[in-house]
């Protein structure tokens, strides 16, 4: 019996891996574009079938070729592909019946020969089944195969039956114990080639993603389950999300690109912690301004993360940061230039980790479990509204057009991010210097540093002036 089955659709390009894994799945998440080479990191999904649920996984295309790529990230991507091999099950070989039967496809199916397992000839793209001639596809050894359309949907009940079949039975966990726990789900942000994927290796303590020297290797959003350990015995669940490296709109130029960022905005909006990652040896730039913003419009929780600390490190003790009596000097004015260019950080943790050498990368599992917790806490209403008279007679509000903000109640409505409902005279006349104002007292009222907080206003109806009757002559 198995808890835990896995099946891997595997292919030379452009055969409709992606498409089918998405059919499987019942959702799109992988992206799907008529262009080899799209897939380059394996994308995972958990099945719920009638027999049983089973781990679905999506893989780059063996025997990809492109003059643009560098041959190193095509030996990465195409070694991720056998590895989900072994891992698997069964294998859902995945083939093109408007291509027909190529050199390519009996190499392929020569070597999953070799591994063993359970093979399934999956011929896709048969839109019209009186006019597909699959005669050839006998020639590979494994069976007639089964067709279908994975963008029409055709033998899509049989394919899943086929599936079902060759997996192994399905063992449900014998108590609630066993069940898994609610997943912080963390999600990686940041430039290309800023150390995401490398991050989320160094986690794992596993070569599970494909880290390249190349920016844009990363074209999906990655989820991986971790399990961490603390000291006490005690186990943290986490879900890692490594997402594309994100580049400003006016640069996005081509498709894969434009999906590559729908990508990791949705993963942005599912997250409970975005952590953004800057460069070391890069710092700030407009482009982590943009970044952040829209991580604290979508996320719950933001973090920055400072990577390749070691850079620093080593500048440090080759002497070339003159200007700085040892690390610790430097890393305070390094954070001091951070929070003065992301001024508008809800008072963000700011982390200083290295993936290539471990640094401190247990911190980021910590903070995010702490924040996790911290976006559960509900803010007594009476601590809320002596906090907001407090502030008030702190600093008054400017007067626009002859009146001040005025607030009379306040009352938390929702966690994740924070809500605050604000019942006040104009919502108008609250302006955005004294929002940050009210914002910076709340997170250190209630120890909310890194917490998304909104604040929405429920203003005063104006009253229609109603026209004074006119005095008869």
């Amino acid at each position: 019996m198995n808890t835990t089955r896995t099946v891997a659709l595997v292919g030379r390009p452009n055969v409709g891996k992606s498409r089918l894994f998405n059919r499987l799945a019942g959702r799109r998440i992988a992206i799907v574009l008529d262009q080899p080479g799209v897939t380059r990191d394996v994308n995972a999904f958990e099945v719920q079938d009638a027999s049983g649920p089973y781990t679905l996984l999506d893989t780059g295309g063996i025997g990809f070729s492109d003059a643009k790529t560098p041959r190193a990230l095509i030996d990465a991507a195409e070694e991720q592909v056998f590895m989900a091999v072994e891992m698997a099950d069964v294998i859902g070989f995945v083939v093109d019946a408007k291509d027909g039967l190529t050199v390519l496809d009996e190499t392929i199916a020569a070597r999953l020969r070799k591994s063993g397992k359970k093979i399934l000839l999956i011929i896709n793209k048969v839109d019209d089944p009186r006019k597909a001639d699959l005669q050839d596809f006998s020639r590979l050894g494994l069976g007639a195969g089964l067709s279908v359309s994975a963008e029409h949907g055709f033998h899509e009940d049989e394919l899943r039956a086929e599936i079902a079949k060759a997996l192994p039975p399905y063992e449900k966990p014998e108590t609630v114990a066993d069940a898994p726990a609610r997943r912080v789900r963390i999600a990686f942000l940041g430039r290309p080639n800023v150390g995401k994927s490398s991050l989320c290796n160094a986690l794992l303590r596993s070569d599970r993603l494909i880290v390249s020297e190349v920016p844009g290797t990363t074209r999906d959003a990655i989820e991986l389950d971790l399990d961490y350990r603390q000291e006490d015995g005690s186990i943290l669940p986490f879900r890692l999300v490594d997402t594309a490296g994100l580049r400003r709109r006016t640069r996005v130029d081509s498709p894969v690109e434009v999906f590559s960022a729908m990508r990791s905005e949705e993963a942005l909006q599912k997250c409970d912690v975005a952590f953004v990652v800057l460069d070391a040896m890069e710092g700030v730039t407009k482009q982590e301004q943009a970044l952040l913003g829209k991580a604290l419009a979508m996320a719950p929780a933001v973090v920055v993360l400072v990577n390749k600390w070691d850079h620093a490190r080593e500048a440090m003790r080759t002497g070339q940061l003159p200007d700085y009596e040892n690390e610790k000097a430097f890393r305070e004015h390094f954070e001091a230039c951070v929070r003065e260019m992301l001024f508008f950080l809800p008072e963000s943790p700011i982390l200083f980790v290295s993936a290539k050498t471990g640094y401190f990368v247990d911190n980021i599992l910590r903070v995010a479990a702490k924040l996790d917790a911290r976006l559960d806490e509900k803010l007594p209403t009476g601590a809320v509204n002596r906090l907001l008279e407090k502030l008030f007679q702190e600093r008054e509000p400017s007067m626009r057009e002859g009146k001040r903000f005025k607030a009379y109640y306040a009352v938390q409505t929702s966690n994740r991010p924070f809500v605050i409902r604000i019942f006040c005279n104009r919502v108008d006349k609250l302006e955005e210097g004294y929002r940050k104002f009210l914002e910076r007292g709340f997170i250190k009222q209630f120890d909310l540093q890194g917490c998304t907080l909104v604040f929405t206003l429920i203003g005063k109806p104006k009253r229609e002036k109603r026209p004074r009757p006119r005095k008869e002559d």
